[in-house]
């Protein structure tokens, strides 16, 4: 049976934080290399018509990263530093560099639900409810939605 993964996307009313919440027919080992291997991440992320170049990639504790995604004549810039990486979580923070001052601390868990699924756990904190409404704003379910649908195809195919 073949079913479509839905992303979950909430804005908690309490704490400038966004929650994401994604399964995948992968294990949690496929999912932290997908998001730490630079030539992995930089197929599957972002929204169909982008191409993302990754300029500078350190997945380790106290690493750092930056990646540029181009796409329709417009170049984005992100940038961040990884502050955990270990077999079941993510700890970075992520800035988009038109905004500098937008920095986000971000956690990502990968949480085995049995054999080949994987939930992955995202969650976004800013430091204002205004910058947090701006991000959900932005277009990220299409730039996640898109995605993860990429990522899906390069499990399915084996490439991760």
């Amino acid at each position: 049976m073949n079913t479509i993964a839905e992303t979950t996307i909430e804005a908690d009313p309490t704490v400038p934080v966004i929650r994401i919440t994604r399964d995948f027919a992968a294990t949690p080992e496929q999912l932290l290399r997908a998001h730490t291997d630079p030539t992995l991440f930089a197929q599957w992320i972002g929204p169909d018509g982008t191409r993302a170049r990754i300029e500078h990639w350190d997945a380790r504790n106290g690493g750092s990263w930056r990646y540029v995604s181009e796409g329709d004549g417009e170049v984005y810039a992100f940038r961040g530093c990884f502050h955990q990486v270990g077999p079941d979580r993510i700890v970075q923070t992520s800035a988009f560099e038109r905004n500098p001052d937008v920095v986000a601390l971000e956690t990502l868990r990968f949480e085995a639900l049995g054999p080949g699924r994987t939930r992955l756990h995202a969650q976004s904190l800013v430091d204002t409810f205004e910058r947090r409404n701006a991000i959900l704003l932005s277009g990220m379910r299409t730039g996640l939605d898109a995605g993860h649908a990429k990522l899906d195809r390069m499990l399915a195919d084996g490439t991760v």
